[in-house]
């Protein structure tokens, strides 16, 4: 799940999932952050979910996917658009 904020001159998103599917540690990578796993992992919340933030320029598209451990990749569901290679969110 995507959420937004939308600031000043940018739009603070936060990517969310469940606290634990898929198990254990996630990232999400994208061009935002050159497609770095450590840079956004997904922390806990109360609430029962774990999430990262990021603050994008507004008014951008950005590709994503998750990195989940064992090397597994998926998109979000919630994404804006789908590239066919990686989810699309746009601020």
């Amino acid at each position: 799940m995507l959420e937004r904020k939308q600031l000043k001159d940018r739009t603070q998103v936060t990517f969310v999932l469940p606290e634990d599917r898929p198990t254990g540690p996630v990232s999400v990578v994208g061009d935002f952050n050159h497609w770095n796993p450590a840079a956004h992992p997904l922390e806990p919340r109360g609430d029962g979910t774990r999430a990262a933030r990021v603050s994008l320029p507004a008014h951008s598209s950005h590709s994503f996917r998750c990195l989940a451990a064992g090397d597994h990749w998926f998109d979000d569901d919630t994404a804006d658009h789908h590239d066919g290679t990686n989810s699309r969110v746009h601020t």
